[in-house]
């Protein structure tokens, strides 16, 4: 029987992995009415950066032994350049593993540079191990179709073994570049017209902005939210939604990034749900508190009714529910009740529902088929390649507008900013302004 000092780095990384998953399920399961929130909270957090930095090692073994390994049997290893070649991969590869700690310490009004640069590493990380493992398996197929015929020579083969790496970090870096400048430059406006059953005549063209996955913490800060909150102001809004993953951490810390929400002034009123980044902060009492002082009303599985400012008989019904994952961690007094949200809500006026996860939209389509309108988040459309096809296969909806049955309608927001890594890829930031047309 192999003893686990006799398993290999990676198998032991997975199995550190698996370890630090079992706590994450156990602490949750087990633990989580019984500690002191604010403990719960850290210990979440831990847990998550050591699965992350566990998985990674697996990847980084990788990354060091193509980038670095490689040339090391080669005449390259005698260069001077080679020295300084193995400081840098270390070094990034140090910072992309640190960038999942950043949460825990280095979050402020503003984005620190160690953060922008551990989540840029990490960005450019994700696009060299999928490199690596596409020229690798191409590299592969190659050679089983071609067969053991002719063997070529020593130095050509290892001529292949280096371009491979060499192509790979040529690549990646390419590509970083494209997505940190994409991601620097302002949200798209995207408008969007969404026929809804049931709306009143007199709330035709009826303008509502939608953001969506903010993510204020280690890499967004208050500049970046001032420059949003200055963008809808100048779309003059009739209501202004936020739904869900607003933030990455607690309520006190980053409260001086936050106070350009309060210069929204929508006539009908600023309203927010919960993402499953709220519940990650386990900080969601003291940020409803927060948002509601500056007059942003949090939509806890609660409904309200939307008035014409042309008459006060037509009106139609606003709902939004918890974000699943509330469910998940166990979070009390949270998690999605979509009968309590739509409390009072019939199918005689217009109902628009508010959920962060097209898969809520899906479960509350599936309950409540006379749902006239739902407005999600979570997807960021993918954000940066390659990731698109995990969302797109994950999610029922994937970005943009969807029509479910007759008089139905789902649009997903690609997100306002982005999660962490400060670059997007195949994908673009933006607040949509979705003008309600009545029938």
């Amino acid at each position: 029987m192999i003893s686990f000092k006799q398993l290999p780095l990676e198998a032991k990384a997975a199995v550190a992995a698996g370890l630090v998953f079992f706590s994450m399920m156990l602490s949750r399961s087990y633990l989580a009415e019984q500690l002191e929130i604010r403990t719960r909270r850290w210990l979440l957090r831990l847990q998550m950066a050591l699965f992350a930095n566990a998985l990674m090692l697996i990847g980084s073994l990788h990354v060091w032994r193509s980038t670095v390994t490689t040339f090391s049997r080669s005449s390259a290893a005698s260069s001077l350049c080679f020295i300084p070649w193995k400081i840098a991969v270390f070094m990034f590869l140090a910072l992309a593993h640190s960038s999942f700690f950043t949460l825990l310490f280095l979050v402020a009004e503003e984005p620190y540079f160690f953060s922008l640069a551990a989540y840029t590493c990490l960005g450019a990380y994700i696009i060299l191990i999928f490199f690596l493992f596409t020229l690798g398996s191409v590299e592969q197929a190659y050679k089983f179709l071609a067969g053991r015929g002719a063997k070529a020579g020593t130095g050509n083969k290892n001529s292949r073994t280096a371009m491979k790496p060499v192509l790979a970090v040529m690549l990646t870096v390419v590509l970083t570049i494209v997505g940190l400048l994409n991601a620097s430059r302002p949200p798209t406006v995207n408008s969007v017209e969404v026929p809804v059953h049931k709306l009143p005549s007199s709330m035709n063209n009826l303008k509502v902005v939608l953001l969506s996955d903010i993510h204020l913490g280690p890499t967004v800060g208050k500049t970046k939210l001032a420059m949003i909150v200055r963008m809808v102001k100048a779309l003059k809004p009739d209501i202004t939604v936020i739904v869900g993953d607003l933030t990455d951490s607690e309520a006190e810390i980053i409260r001086p990034a936050v106070e350009p929400l309060g210069e929204l002034k929508s006539p009908l009123g600023t309203y927010f749900v919960t993402g499953n980044h709220e519940y990650y902060t386990s900080d969601v009492s003291n940020w409803f508190e927060l948002l509601k002082s500056f007059n942003i009303r949090p939509l806890h599985n609660e409904n309200v009714k939307i008035v014409s400012p042309k008459s006060t008989d037509d009106w139609f019904c606003l709902a939004g529910v918890d974000d699943i994952e509330a469910d998940v961690l166990r979070y009390s007094g949270h998690g999605m009740d979509l009968k309590k949200a739509l409390r009072d809500c019939s199918s005689e006026h217009a109902i628009v529902l508010l959920a962060h996860q097209p898969v809520a939209a899906k479960w509350a389509l599936q309950e409540r088929p006379d749902i006239n309108l739902i407005l999600s988040g979570h997807t960021h459309g993918g954000q940066m390649f390659p990731l698109h096809a995990g969302a797109y296969f994950l999610n029922p909806f994937f970005v943009g507008l969807y029509k479910v049955g007759q008089n139905t309608f789902v649009y997903v927001s690609p997100g306002t900013m982005y999660f962490g890594i400060p670059m997007r890829l195949g994908s673009r930031a933006e607040i949509t302004e979705i003008i309600l047309r009545s029938p």
